[in-house]
């Protein structure tokens, strides 16, 4: 007789062509005053949940995925655990985005017009989205992220296949390297992806060889997540392109929400960006997220920004996952 001993329902959802794969039950009770504490659980006892739902045959390389926790905050509806190839997310734009449409969509959350309000209890801090709804339909979503800074600017790295590199290091929500693929000849295209994802991996592990990115008030944020590739618009309208290789090699579809974040601020900062304008931020398959400046703060001892990052999301599927007992693959496999 077949048997399973795991069965769990997900909403599918892609943001610019991102996916965003959430647990809606089967997630056991996680012990943690904190997010980062609840992230830091799931991770030593429970990984083997994120690996099912992320690795093949169930996901694949490039999957991402969403546990939508209680919150741990007053101000907050839901907490937020993002998860990927690698591992766990410290926050994700893409994601808040995802969540707003489906939340607000299959009615999860009370629905108001012309905009509904979710609060994010995430790893990085809290997050606001504003989900536009007319009535029948849920739009696009705006969120509001936390603080963005510089942490390094113009450092130089030596890559075994490009040279020398150099950018800023950033943080938008997580930590990215920033750079512009001219330097590498690539130009942020589908035909040149198996370059841009060699070119993130190097760097990458170069800047984590020769620094140390620690976040200046929060020390469970202390990771680079991935490098930023940018290059001129590869479609109208947009005021870029670019591309995040993150966690372990895996692509951004979409224009990376908190990558767009420390973009926008990246720029602020160097005086390159008013403050207020919005800024169009397009990905590698011709996606956009707009984004703009809002305010001005510290962090720490850095000069920061507050940006709010738009986007539209759209679900995808309606899916239940079994493990059948003799399934010889509980946790799936990696494979690229």
């Amino acid at each position: 007789m077949l048997t399973f001993s795991r069965t769990i329902h997900t909403i599918d959802a892609h943001t610019g062509g991102e996916p965003l794969r959430i647990l809606m039950n089967g997630l056991p009770a996680i012990p943690g005053a904190t997010i980062l504490e609840k992230r830091a659980w799931l991770k030593e006892h429970r990984d083997d949940l994120r690996c099912f739902l992320m690795n093949e045959p169930r996901g694949h390389a490039d999957m991402y995925g969403a546990y939508l926790l209680p919150p741990v905050t007053a101000d907050a509806d839901f907490g937020v655990i993002f998860i990927h190839n690698e591992g766990y997310s410290d926050m994700c734009g893409h994601g808040i985005i995802a969540l707003g449409k489906v939340l607000v969509e299959m009615g999860h959350v009370e629905r108001q017009s012309p905009v509904s309000r979710i609060g994010f209890d995430t790893p990085a801090g809290f997050i606001e989205a504003r989900v536009a709804w007319d009535g029948q339909r849920a739009g696009e979503v705006t969120f509001r992220n936390v603080p963005a800074f510089i942490l390094a600017r113009d450092l130089e790295v030596e890559t075994p296949g490009f040279g020398c590199i150099t950018g800023d290091i950033v943080f938008g929500g997580a930590f990215y390297y920033y750079i512009n693929g001219a330097q590498a000849g690539l130009e942020v295209r589908p035909e040149q992806v198996r370059a841009l994802i060699q070119l993130g991996a190097e760097t990458k592990a170069a800047v984590i060889a020769k620094t140390r990115v620690r976040h200046p008030l929060e020390p469970g944020l202390d990771q680079l997540y991935g490098t930023i590739i940018d290059s001129a618009p590869n479609r109208p309208g947009v005021d870029q392109s670019n591309v995040c290789i993150f966690a372990d090699r895996e692509v951004d579809r979409s224009p990376t929400g908190t990558g767009t974040s420390g973009r926008a601020a990246q720029l602020f900062l160097r005086g390159q960006l008013p403050f207020g304008q919005p800024y169009v931020n397009g990905s590698i398959v011709g996606s956009a997220f707009t984004v703009r400046v809002t305010e001005k703060v510290k962090v720490g001892e850095f000069d920061g920004a507050i940006t709010e990052v738009t986007g539209s999301a759209h679900i995808s599927g309606f899916n239940q996952w079994v493990l059948e007992d003799a399934d010889p693959f509980p946790t799936g496999f990696f494979f690229r």
